[in-house]
């Protein structure tokens, strides 16, 4: 099998057996191509079939020598491990010259987080007399109250809100639904905008009139819409820290975690496909880790001190 046919097949796979979005496809096909890209630069080219853990330790110091950093690196290395899984999957090799490939180790980033008093304060700038004041409202209270993707904001549908039973249905990464609860407050501001202004558009366009959050045209918001709302109310609250959308998604999971939440049950809410990604945010800072500690920590409890007055 030549490099073409395999990434070609490798290429279906995901579309069709994984069901992956047509960016993270193009994503795994470039790491791929990086792989082919060495062997043609080298005088060792040989098939997918052939490539063996040395060659792949060679690879890796070659883009590590072409000046790729660790987390493109690792991004390439994940993606060549899934190339060899779908060719062992398909037979076409016995064992995967993958098994002992490690990529650089990367530090976890601990995401920026805004508090709850922050939050409130974003919320305060917001002018409510105003139609788009409502809309952006609705839209931050639904951002934090579910902690959603910008994607999965702007393309939440009327007919997926369920205020009566508190929930909504969202519609996540690789096409992945999940029902996500909702709050009171994000329930009430959607209701002010929705019966305050939403209702009365008379220019919205028929193949958007599903979509809740809708901007002046007619239509359901675009990415950057969400980022410059957000923006706008940052700074006009006088917060120094860069904020984006996926910043109240963090809000949202962090102060659940903080708060006791289940970890499978905020991993459930956020649309994680591993846990691992959700431990993220057991980061919690040192004045609450020490407060819990001093309070539920059995040596810190007044009983014992009895024992040893």
């Amino acid at each position: 099998m030549d490099w073409n046919s395999a990434i070609n097949g490798f290429k279906a796979y995901l579309m069709l057996e994984r069901s992956l979005s047509e960016n993270s496809v193009m994503a795994y096909e470039d790491d791929v191509l990086k792989l082919h890209q060495y062997f043609l630069s080298s005088e060792n080219m040989i098939s997918p079939l052939e490539v063996s853990f040395k060659d792949l330790e060679k690879f890796i110091h070659w883009i590590n020598k072409i000046g790729l950093g660790a987390r493109s690196q690792a991004r390439i290395i994940s993606g060549i491990k899934a190339f060899y899984k779908f060719l062992l999957l398909e037979d076409l090799i016995e064992d995967s010259p993958t098994d002992l490939l490690e990529g650089p180790k990367l530090p976890r980033k601990i995401p920026d987080v805004l508090s709850y008093d922050e939050i409130t304060m974003v919320l305060a700038t917001i002018d409510m007399s105003t139609a788009h004041g409502q809309r952006n409202r609705a839209m931050l209270e639904t951002l934090y109250a579910c902690g959603l993707r910008v994607s999965e904001l702007i393309t939440l549908r009327l007919s997926h809100y369920y205020p009566s039973e508190g929930f909504v249905q969202v519609l996540g990464k690789n096409n992945k639904e999940r029902i996500v609860p909702i709050g009171s407050e994000a329930i009430k501001q959607i209701g002010f905008y929705v019966e305050g202004y939403r209702n009365h558009m008379d220019n919205i366009h028929s193949d958007h009139e599903d979509f809740l959050f809708l901007n002046r045209r007619g239509k359901k918001l675009s990415r950057i819409t969400v980022f410059n709302v957000i923006k706008d109310c940052v700074d006009k609250a006088g917060l120094k820290k860069n904020v984006s959308p996926h910043t109240f998604r963090h809000s949202f999971a962090t102060h659940l975690v903080e708060g006791g939440a289940d970890l499978r049950a905020v991993q459930d809410m956020l649309g994680h496909e591993s846990i691992t990604t959700t431990e993220i945010y057991t980061h919690l800072n040192t004045d609450f880790l020490r407060d819990t500690i001093l309070k539920y920590h059995p040596r810190n409890k007044k009983q014992h001190s009895s024992v040893y007055s």
